[in-house]
């Protein structure tokens, strides 16, 4: 998958929009913006630790019921 997709899906996968999001990790929304339009591509080490954080933070949003796992 392609940097541009998975920063998208793990924003997605919070269930918050884009403001939400850069204002949770402190990334400025320009930043995002970018990385999601693939004007930029956010380093591989940002996704992973983003992807970490995500999960153990149990940030992610059941798809049928729009609940975090925890």
């Amino acid at each position: 998958m392609d940097r541009s997709k998975k920063i998208k899906e793990l924003r997605e996968s919070t269930g918050m929009n884009r403001r939400e999001f850069c204002e949770y990790f402190g990334i400025p929304y320009r930043t995002v913006t970018e990385w999601e339009r693939d004007n930029r591509h956010a380093p591989e080490y940002v996704l992973r630790l983003l992807e970490y954080y995500i999960r153990m933070e149990n940030l992610m949003k059941d798809k049928e019921t729009g609940k975090t796992d925890g």
